[in-house]
């Protein structure tokens, strides 16, 4: 893994130019309407904005309620299946305390939120992942499908850098990909569609 530079991929000056800048608890959110998340569709720029408010929002969560790493653990965005449950349990959050919802839905979140802590608990037990040390997830291999490799976990020393850089990569895998889906088009100038 490449250290984080300090520079976006996509060149916007507005972009957060430290590590420190993703866990700006008290920072602007985002003011859109509460809107579903699916992490498989996000364009390159989408993702970089859903990252950053996905992280502060987890950061309060974990402070507000003294969340421990068995339930929400530092690397917790190098699982997927721990960044759907806390993308979902956002929306829910987002949804329940909107100014125009019914009195009653912060006590519904809360209620979900304590079913949300038990399968994040089992996602992290399964995941592998701990307070100092991260791997990916294992995987079973099926009938068929080559055997699954033994993966190591790796230390990893400074949480907000490795989220940076994991921002980084993320946003510039999601731009090739938006890259060599307009080069397969016809014509030469994708702003023109």
């Amino acid at each position: 893994m490449s250290a984080y530079s300090g520079e976006w991929p996509t060149g916007d000056t507005d972009a957060p130019q430290s590590a420190a800048a993703y866990d700006d608890v008290d920072g602007p959110i985002d003011a859109e309407p509460p809107h579903p998340v699916n992490w498989n569709l996000l364009t390159a720029e989408d993702a970089q904005t859903e990252w950053i408010e996905l992280n502060r929002w987890v950061n309060w969560l974990r402070r507000t309620y003294g969340l421990p790493a068995s339930i929400v653990p530092p690397f917790w965005h190098r699982h997927p299946e721990l960044v759907w449950e806390l993308s979902a349990l956002h929306l829910h959050w987002l949804c329940a305390y909107d100014p125009d919802q019914h009195g009653s839905a912060p006590l519904g979140w809360h209620r979900d939120f304590a079913d949300a802590r038990q399968r994040l608990h089992d996602w992290v037990a399964t995941s592998g992942t701990r307070l100092d040390r991260d791997r990916p997830t294992r995987q079973t291999s099926w009938p068929g499908e080559p055997a699954a490799t033994d993966i190591d976990g790796v230390q990893i020393d400074r949480r907000d850098d490795d989220f940076a850089q994991f921002v980084v990569d993320d946003v510039t895998k999601r731009n090739a990909a938006e890259a060599d889906f307009y080069a397969q088009l016809p014509g030469d100038d994708p702003a023109s569609l």
